[in-house]
């Protein structure tokens, strides 16, 4: 309790009110920003506000945007154009953005309960290289989502032919008997559905990604499709039908490069990739920041294309709390790094290393004097000794941006083991952060519920994880595929509530907490890769087997749990252990009180 005090303290002291300079506030209407539900598109606008507010961001003076409340709209023509590369993220260039805050300091967009809707495919806000921003008080949406909706109106499981009627809002065609959802600037063929109930909202029980074959189909009156080749028997009529690709262009929020950043009643409806993605932050608060629907009535069963929330290669403190994450298809929260690959060995202090994934590259990796150490990637084990970048510059590019390559030289001589053929990541442990995760509720969502994977201290605290679909609580690393960092040494999970996870099968759920790093070569492991975790005080309400899965640990705990049995759904996972442990040590594992 007294280290999470004194982490809330420090919460508080990372953002300090300025004490010297004056409070400048700039009303948005003399941008032509009405109240008024108009059409103008006010990226322009923006624009223009945001060319003058820089200008005035330099100092100690503190500057409020504050928008009248309204409804306002934001199109790709007169936005801003900007090259920025996203961590996880497909990496098209330019990206139109709607709000572009860039050098800001001391600045605070107030939104005053405002909605703000994107047309097209944009960029809907960037906040980057500013410190001491505060966004608050508004929502993101877009008026024609590239996520398509429909319902199953009939199912012949026998002769596979499906009918199901698309949602009103979609814009959809049938050319030469396939099927295209469409908008200003886009146009997709979907490749795979999730299915939900359409009372609860939860995700149909063992569906997970369900093919969508949308050739061979004709269009019937009333906005009906048949489609033959679809023989899954639970798509019942009424089910509700979320249609995607795996496309994700942008994220609806970026921030990149900022320092003491604070995110207060933000809405997130809708983005096609993740709800916030922040790379190379140091410290970001969430507080009431929600990925979610407009309510209980809202006829959209989806929010964002992928993670509501991501931080990847942050530092300092991310503390995200009394946040609401549901029907979005992919994880709530996910912290990592991203591990380097090292390609060429020039010297015993110079090697080239290599970004790997195709959705992580062309941003800042590292800066002279950050702490790195090796891993071998077949094991997962630190190899060598720690070291410090002495130099690091693009090799692939003239500049960072858009960089694949670095040449990277260390302070120190690198051991013999420290070689590509050896097959080693690089992992930068200055941008790793604390994490706080706690009295968020997040549910009915495609994947997982929250991923950390950082060194330093994590709290995951007082959360309601109801019908995640997958693993609620996951523990990872991966230097093989994803390539994110790394090993979580100091973990608290405690006073969650756990409700009807594992309802479906996707990677990594093992069990309703999953501690799964990839190791390719586990037999042959001789270090562990995770250690000093600590899960107590929870309450697990499941209908099937298995809470805890570990993997590579030394030192586990699970005590003081509660474990509520129901028959909600029949038992189904591969995993038919309550616990299921390999390569543990000093663990001490307690039966849960079952009530």
């Amino acid at each position: 309790m007294k280290r999470l005090i004194i982490i809330s303290l420090l919460a508080l002291l990372q953002f300090p009110l300025s004490i010297c300079g004056k409070t400048i506030t700039i009303r948005m209407e003399r941008y032509g920003m009405s109240a008024a539900d108009s059409t103008q598109n006010a990226a322009v606008a923006f624009q223009q506000a945001m060319s003058r507010i820089r200008k005035l961001a330099n100092g100690n003076d503190r500057i409020i945007v504050s928008m009248p409340k309204g409804r306002y709209h934001f199109y790709p023509q007169g936005a801003a154009e900007r090259e920025y590369y996203v961590s996880n993220h497909d990496q098209p260039n330019p990206k139109h953005v709607g709000i572009c805050m860039e050098g800001m300091k001391n600045v605070t967009l107030d939104g005053n309960g405002s909605d703000f809707i994107f047309h097209g495919q944009m960029m809907p806000l960037s906040l980057v290289k500013s410190s001491q921003c505060v966004l608050k008080n508004f929502s993101i949406d877009f008026d024609n989502p590239h996520i398509a909706q429909a319902k199953v109106v009939s199912n012949d499981t026998v002769s596979g032919t499906i009918i199901y009627e698309m949602a009103p809002w979609v814009e959809y065609k049938v050319e030469d008997g396939t099927l295209y959802t469409f908008g200003d600037g886009w146009k997709y063929q979907p490749n795979m559905c999730i299915a939900f109930e359409p009372g609860t909202r939860h995700i149909v029980f063992n569906t997970s990604d369900t093919p969508v074959k949308s050739s061979g189909i004709t269009e019937l009156p009333g906005r009906q499709i048949e489609a033959e080749g679809w023989k899954n028997p639970k798509l019942i009529p009424g089910t509700v039908m979320v249609l995607r690709t795996w496309n994700r262009p942008a994220p609806g929020m970026f921030l990149s490069d900022d320092l003491n950043t604070r995110l207060e009643n933000v809405k997130m409806h809708y983005a096609e990739g993740m709800g916030l993605l922040a790379q190379m932050c140091e410290n970001i608060t969430l507080n009431h920041f929600c990925v979610c629907l407009r309510g209980e009535k809202d006829p959209r069963y989806f929010s964002t294309q992928a993670d509501a929330t991501h931080f990847s290669g942050c530092k300092g403190l991310i503390l995200s709390e009394n946040g609401l994450y549901e029907n979005m298809m992919d994880d709530a929260i996910n912290v990592h790094g991203t591990y380097l690959k090292l390609v060429e060995k020039i010297d015993d202090h110079t090697v080239k290393a290599r970004y790997m994934h195709n959705q992580s590259y062309g941003f800042r990796w590292g800066e002279v004097g950050d702490s790195v150490q090796f891993i071998a990637s077949r094991t997962m084990e630190i190899v060598g000794n720690p070291n410090t970048i002495k130099s690091i510059h693009a090799a692939d590019k003239p500049i960072n941006k858009g960089v694949k390559e670095f040449w990277i030289t260390f302070s120190r001589p690198l051991e013999s083991i420290v070689a590509p053929e050896t097959s080693i990541g690089i992992e930068n442990l200055t941008w790793t952060p604390k994490v706080v995760f706690r009295n968020n509720i997040v549910r009915n969502n495609r994947a997982r519920g929250a991923l950390f994977s950082t060194p330093r201290h994590i709290v995951a605290e007082n959360n309601f994880f109801d019908h995640t679909s997958g693993t609620a609580i996951l523990l990872c690393g991966d230097c093989n595929g994803w390539y994110e960092t790394g090993a979580c040494h100091d973990i608290t999970i405690r006073g969650n509530h756990f409700k009807n996870g594992l309802t479906n099968m996707f990677q990594f759920t093992n069990a309703i907490i999953s501690i799964y790093p990839e190791i390719p070569d586990l037999k042959n492991q001789k270090k562990y890769f995770h250690s000093g975790i600590v899960i107590e005080n929870n309450v697990f309400e499941t209908f099937d087997n298995p809470l805890l899965y570990a993997k590579s640990v030394d030192g586990l705990i699970f005590r003081n749990n509660i474990l509520k049995i129901n028959h909600e759904y029949p038992a189904f996972h591969w995993n038919k252990q309550r616990f299921l442990l390999e390569r543990v040590i000093n663990s001490k594992i307690e039966e849960p009180t079952e009530k």
